[in-house]
Order: C-alpha cells, then sequence, then structure tokens
C-alpha cells in the first residue's frame, strides 16, 4: 500500500517537473521577446560549436573611438582576425557547450583591439606637420619671426678682413676679437666684475648686433614667414672708410646706393616695399646724412635714399628731425654672459658709498659757439669739494681708459652730460652702467633718443637743466643738485640701477634667460613698429610715414604734433650747427 502510493506519488513528481520544463523551454525559445517592446533581453545563446558563431556585421565601436579618423577596415579586420583567434583558442580548450557573449559584451572586448589601432603612417604625417604650422603661428615666434637677408660679403664679412683700413686714426682690428666686445677687460683695480668686461669701441655696434641676431631665437628662413626682414650691412663701418681725406662724394655713396639697388630687387622687398626692412648704422646719424652734392660735405647720403626712407635705421644717435632712424644705446664695457652677472653688478652698485655730488669727463669745445662745456667746466672747477673732473686732453688721455671712468662714476652721485660734436655721448651709458644719475641739458641728448630703452617719465632717472640757463649764467649746478631731497636722490638711484639691463649687450656668445637686454628691446620696438605700419597699409593708411619730419622727435617720443615745452630745443636754428 505504502509502496504504491509512494510509487504514484513519484510519477506524478516527474510528470509535474516535465511539463514545468517543456513550458520554461517553450517560453524561453520558441518566442522572439525582441519583437516585443519595453523588454530587454538579457540571455545567453548556446551554441554546440566554434562554427556556429559567425559574425555577419561588424558591431559598432565603443562611443569614444572615431572610425574614421582611428582605423580603417584593414586595421579593424586585423583586429577583428585576432579576436577571433583567441576566442578558437579558450573554445577549444572547453566542452562543445561554450557561452558566448552578447553584442554589448562584445564590444567591451573589442575595445582594447580598437584602442591600440594606429592612423597610416601617412596620416600621421599630415597631423604632425599642421600641429608645428600651428605652434608657428601661436607659439613665442609669433608675430617675432626676422628673416636676415642675404647680401654680398663684401658688406659685412670683408670689411671686418680688411680692418686696418676702417678707421685712419685708430686700428679697428683689435677691437673686433671676441665677437665686437673688444679685448677682456680683467679688473686688475676691482672696479668692474671678474668677468664679462670688454674694450668694446663705441663705434663696433654693427659687429655685435650682427653677431647677436645671429643667436635670435626666432630666425627663419623663409622670408613670407618673417615680421621682419634684417640687412647686415655694415653701413658704418663703410662710410668711416671715407669720412677723412680727399674722396669725393661718389666714393663715399658707392656702397650705400649698391646695397638699397641689391634689396629692391630682391622678393621681399615687394612686401612692404622695405618697411619692414632693418639695419644697424654704428655711428651717428649725421655721418650718413649728406644732404648736399658737394665733395667738401661731410659723410654720404645713406639715410636720404629712397630705399633708406622706406626702412627703419638704428644708430646710436638718431636726428629729432627725420622718420626713418630710431636711436639705440651705445655699447659699453660690461656684456653679462647670464642673468647672475647682471643683477650681481646692480647690487654692487647698490651698495657703494658715493661722495662725490657731481662730476664730468670729457673736454671743452672751443670750436662749436653754443657748446656749455667750458662753462661746466668752470663751475666744477670752482667747486672741487663737491665736483671731480676728468679731463680729456688727446688720445692719450684717461678718458679712454674705462678704469678711470668707471671709478669717477661709481664714486658719483650725479653725472654730468653735455653735448659735444652731437647730441648724445657714450658716457651717458657708462654713467648709468655705474649707478650714477645722469644730468642732461637738452632732451636732445636722451629723452627723444633712446625712446625704446629709457623711461618717458625722465624725472625718474635723471635731471634735465636747460643749456640756455647754464650759457647765461643763469643757473648754479650745485645749487640745483643739493636741492633735490636725499630720500627722492636714493629712488632716482635706484630707477637708474634698474635700467642697467635695458643699456648693455650680453655676449654673442651666450644667451640671457629672463633679462631683456638692449638688443632684445631694440629688436622689440622695430617689431612694434613694423606691424602698426603693416595694419596702417592693410588700412589704407600711411599716417606712421607721412608727416612733417621736422617734428618726428614729437612724433616718436609722444605720438603727437601739437604744441610742446620742449619746442624751443628743436628750432631749426638749432638744427644748422649740426
Amino acid at each position: 500500500m505504502d509502496n504504491s502510493f509512494t510509487t504514484r506519488s513519484r510519477n506524478k513528481f516527474w510528470f509535474v517537473f516535465f511539463f514545468l520544463f517543456v513550458s520554461w523551454y517553450l517560453l524561453l525559445y520558441g518566442i522572439d521577446w525582441s519583437s516585443l517592446h519595453g523588454i530587454v533581453t538579457t540571455s545567453r545563446y548556446e551554441v554546440n560549436s566554434i562554427e556556429s558563431f559567425h559574425p555577419t556585421s561588424i558591431p559598432p565601436p565603443p562611443p569614444h573611438v572615431d572610425v574614421s579618423s582611428n582605423f580603417n577596415s584593414t586595421s579593424f579586420d586585423n583586429a577583428t582576425n585576432e579576436t577571433r583567434s583567441k576566442e578558437e583558442e579558450s573554445l577549444s580548450n572547453e566542452n562543445d557547450n561554450v557561452v558566448v557573449p552578447d553584442l554589448e559584451e562584445l564590444q567591451k572586448e573589442l575595445e582594447p583591439f580598437l584602442r591600440k589601432i594606429e592612423p597610416p603612417k601617412e596620416e600621421k604625417k599630415v597631423e604632425k606637420k599642421i600641429e608645428k604650422k600651428d605652434d608657428n603661428r601661436g607659439g613665442k615666434c609669433a608675430g617675432r619671426y626676422i628673416y636676415v637677408a642675404e647680401i654680398p660679403s663684401k658688406f659685412n664679412e670683408i670689411m671686418l678682413k680688411e680692418c686696418k683700413l676702417l678707421n685712419k686714426w685708430e686700428d679697428m682690428c683689435q677691437y673686433l676679437v671676441n665677437m665686437g666686445l673688444g679685448p677682456d677687460l680683467g679688473n686688475p683695480q676691482r672696479i668692474f666684475s671678474n668677468k664679462g668686461w670688454y674694450t668694446t669701441n663705441q663705434f663696433s655696434l654693427e659687429v655685435l648686433f650682427h653677431n647677436r641676431m645671429k643667436q635670435y631665437d626666432c630666425l627663419t628662413n623663409d622670408s613670407s614667414e618673417a615680421s621682419a626682414v634684417f640687412v647686415p650691412y655694415y653701413s658704418g663701418f663703410d662710410v668711416a672708410r671715407y669720412l677723412w681725406d680727399d674722396f669725393n662724394t661718389s666714393m663715399r655713396d658707392a656702397g650705400a646706393i649698391e646695397v638699397a639697388k641689391f634689396l629692391k630687387e630682391k622678393p621681399e622687398w615687394e612686401t612692404m616695399w622695405g618697411r619692414d626692412h632693418f639695419m644697424i648704422a654704428g655711428r651717428i646719424t649725421w655721418d650718413l646724412r649728406r644732404g648736399i652734392e658737394e665733395d667738401a660735405a661731410w659723410g654720404n647720403k645713406l639715410m636720404l635714399l629712397p630705399e633708406a626712407k622706406n626702412m627703419t635705421i638704428l644708430t646710436i644717435e638718431s636726428s629729432p628731425w627725420n622718420r626713418n632712424d630710431f636711436a639705440i644705446p651705445y655699447p659699453t664695457y660690461f656684456h653679462p654672459s647670464s642673468d647672475s652677472d647682471v643683477v650681481q653688478w646692480q647690487n654692487r652698485m647698490r651698495g657703494l658709498r658715493r661722495k662725490v655730488l657731481f662730476s664730468f669727463a670729457g673736454a671743452p669745445r672751443p670750436q662749436l659757439e653754443d657748446s656749455i662745456r667750458s662753462e661746466i667746466m668752470e663751475q666744477c672747477s670752482a667747486t672741487r669739494r663737491k665736483c671731480k673732473l676728468l679731463e680729456c686732453k688727446d688720445l692719450h688721455n684717461k678718458c679712454n681708459k674705462p678704469v678711470h671712468v668707471m671709478r669717477l662714476f661709481q664714486s658719483s652721485i650725479f653725472c654730468l652730460q653735455p653735448s659735444g660734436d652731437s647730441f648724445t655721448r657714450r658716457s651717458t651709458f657708462d654713467s648709468i652702467l655705474a649707478g650714477c644719475i645722469p644730468v642732461f641739458f637738452t632732451p636732445g641728448s636722451a629723452y627723444v633718443q633712446y625712446i625704446w630703452h629709457l623711461p618717458k617719465d625722465y624725472t625718474k632717472y635723471s635731471v634735465l637743466i636747460p643749456e640756455d640757463d647754464v650759457r647765461k649764467k643763469k643757473v648754479s649746478i650745485e645749487n640745483v643738485l643739493s636741492k633735490i631731497p636725499k630720500s627722492q636722490v636714493a629712488a632716482m638711484r635706484e630707477e637708474v640701477i634698474k635700467l642697467i639691463p635695458n643699456v648693455v649687450y650680453a655676449d654673442p656668445r651666450s644667451r640671457l634667460e629672463t633679462v631683456k637686454d638692449a638688443f632684445d628691446l631694440a629688436v622689440k620696438g622695430v617689431l612694434g613698429r613694423v606691424d602698426v605700419i603693416r595694419k596702417e597699409m592693410r588700412q589704407g593708411k600711411n599716417s606712421s610715414m607721412v608727416f612733417d619730419e621736422e617734428y618726428s622727435w614729437k612724433y616718436h617720443t609722444f605720438g603727437t604734433l601739437e604744441k610742446h615745452e620742449w619746442d624751443n630745443f628743436f628750432l631749426r636754428t638749432n638744427k644748422e650747427k649740426y
């Protein structure tokens, strides 16, 4: 009884189990659930052999993979074959009933292979070129590229080989060593630093500037890419060979005319018709601005050539009455090779005790009727306790010895800088280098000259005593300087010391890291000027090149032609003596 009951119950159990199994199977595999909206299938498909898995379409890549740029069909086939081989290897080690992932999991498995797929070599090259071009446009050299014009070597290198002919009165060969810095000064009397000091000639700026340009970090061989074109013509050395003796105007003008003609025929000239070209003239502007065709007249006519009038010419002294030349500092004796050289010298100048109120290093100019040098020297001699005088009498005087000049200026609070044969003096920059506050007697000596290197507010670093007041004995230099408060004197001296980097040219054989020297500021000034002219040309304007040249000093310094308190300093009557 019990056995029959047990047997019947067991049969019913297997019948129910069999019925439920069949129902579950039909529900799972007999109905297409994907056709029903709102229901997502998450089951796995069973297969009995490897051959049963052959995808008929390529599954879409993950959202972050760019199919068009990151892989092509060949690359994908390789990745698919690699994936398939791995699947086959794993499936062969398992039982026949192998579980295969659905499409979503297949995408996840393919993702690492898709990431490894690289673009073809040609595409990679194009991408690199575009990237480099973009870097050029927006990098540190944007708007700073300079192309160095290729001119015949007789206008630079050959001149240096024939250096004995560059100056009638002095052998210039000695000053051309060390890339134009001159002989090493050393520091025998501890007036200088232990390094960076040289016997630099005041007329060797062309060589020094050219060698600095060779180290410029944004040079280009493509003139169409350049913002400016540098012309390495040693115009000062060229004219210096013919300033003395009986050389006619044709001889003095020949080099300048040939260079102008050569530049005009080059394709880069047509870009802005020379308005993006610039060159260095290591002499004062009056040596290159002869206005009449007489053999007895001084200098050549480089500055007056039509081509030169379109260019920017950098000189150690510019003309206040002409628009195409701009003054940059005379070379000093100090040429630092690192930022620390500059900082150490500045700190040394801050720590000096200065016992002399004012000093003057120079000689009288008796042949110049309006010169105030004799009056200045008289006033200095009359106040021996407060003024020191270093008189320059001949070529063998102490003024030609850097150690004597720098010792004098380092002991002085103020250094007098009257005009000499022309408006400007190298002594101005020697005094700034020594931390000595310069005293000028006309704004033509610095304020309207070195507009890229000195502050517009001249009262911060200098004193201006009108030369007419000195000439007419209306003023005592000692009284004017003694009345300046000590606190103001200290502030002015600090400003002068801060200006030291602006007026020195770094050693061309090295490169300063953060300090901007006279070369850097000159290049920045040129690029800024050319950029303004270029924008005006695009707009059909020409205001930077067309204005009354008589007021160039006013336009370049203040950007206006309005009446100014300095007008009386630049009257045409004063122009004639130069």
